[in-house]
């Protein structure tokens, strides 16, 4: 019975073709891999062609959720073709107090959005609609779904990426008067592909590693090594920064147009890292005791690329919801429940994102 599902669209697929609203994009704000999907989405300016439909914060022994459709849910239809899917805090850019917010708080486009594809209150429904003789309790997001066949085409955040760069959409794109950017160019598809080998088990995955260890020495080997691939990152991001800096001296807003981890240029490499990054100070150093420096304290070439993809980059400030990062975690009632069993969101740090 799989649990990963790897097909991709095409116009030669026998049955995943590109059309314009046939396919939406499920998944929870709070989560880094869901994060790359919208971030692909948005950059490839793909908004007004797939939809999003975004799960309640919360995650517990069932899996995500979703709110109850409105009266007259047509009315909303828009919301899921924008770049947070509707979800108003995400244009915030700090996090709020949570003293009187409960994990049943139901507060439509606050607390998650309601589907409108299926009418679906779980995301599980989605993986029985696909198969009725699903059998695993795995029913992970982000989701690529297919309206017309009511079948899962692709639950993989990377692969995702990588078909929504594919150009098989471009055709339905409303322009903007912005040129669409390639996430994957071909001579940097190597150099991407090398630096995700070692960026997702030691960076990604490694803030889980390092937070669900379930011995100190277990955690104390996680967390040392993950410091020690931050410290990689930032040496790459220090000498990319130098090389600019020998081009465009002191004139710092040339040099962030082409301060990115590779080729100086933005691609797949800055999606998957800004996803684990941006969590980094304001969850994973204290929910996961990945505390041995913070992103703003510690890692300064690391931080100045953060707060210029934020700042400078709307695809990055509107898909990023730090009330939803939050909750999403602190708040989880499964086996990471563990961690902090009376959920308790600490306040700070502040801000959540320094200005640049």
């Amino acid at each position: 019975m799989p649990t990963s599902y790897r097909e991709t669209i095409s116009k030669d697929h026998p049955v995943f073709k590109p059309e314009k609203g046939r396919y939406y994009i499920y998944g929870a704000l709070g989560c880094p891999f869901t994060h790359r999907a919208i971030l692909a989405r948005s950059l490839k300016q793909l908004e007004s062609v797939l939809g999003l439909v975004i799960s309640h914060w919360q995650l517990d022994f069932e899996g995500a959720r979703f709110l109850s459709a409105p009266e007259r849910p047509g009315s909303y239809g828009q919301k899921f073709f924008t770049t947070a899917g509707g979800i108003v805090s995400a244009t915030l850019d700090e996090s709020g107090e949570f003293g009187d917010v409960d994990n049943d708080s139901a507060r439509l486009f606050v607390d998650g959005a309601f589907d409108p594809v299926e009418s679906i209150s779980r995301l599980s429904e989605l993986y029985y609609l696909d198969d009725p003789e699903y059998s695993s309790t795995k029913f992970t997001v982000p989701v690529l779904w297919d309206c017309k066949t009511k079948k899962i085409v692709n639950n993989e955040s990377g692969d995702i990426i990588r078909i929504l760069n594919s150009g098989v959409f471009d055709e339905f794109i409303e322009y903007t008067g912005a040129s669409v950017i390639d996430l994957v160019p071909n001579d940097l598809v190597y150099e991407i592909d090398k630096n995700i080998k070692w960026v997702q088990p030691n960076i990604n995955l490694g803030v889980y590693k390092a937070g669900l260890a379930d011995n100190t020495k277990a955690y104390e080997i996680e967390v040392k090594n993950l410091f020690e691939n931050l410290q990689k990152i930032e040496n790459i991001l220090k000498t990319n920064y130098k090389r600019l800096q020998e081009q465009f001296g002191d004139m710092q807003d040339k040099i962030l147009l082409k301060f990115f981890v590779l080729g100086q240029r933005l691609t797949e490499a800055d999606i998957r890292l800004y996803a684990t990054i941006i969590r980094f100070d304001i969850v994973y150093v204290q929910h996961f005791k990945c505390n041995l420096k913070t992103i703003r304290d510690g890692f300064s070439y690391l931080h100045l690329w953060l707060k210029n993809l934020y700042w400078n980059y709307k695809e990055f400030r509107f898909s990023t919801d730090f009330n939803h990062i939050k909750l999403f975690y602190i708040k989880m009632e499964t086996s990471e429940n563990r961690i902090n069993p009376f959920g308790i969101v600490p306040l700070g740090p502040k801000p959540d994102i320094a200005e640049l």
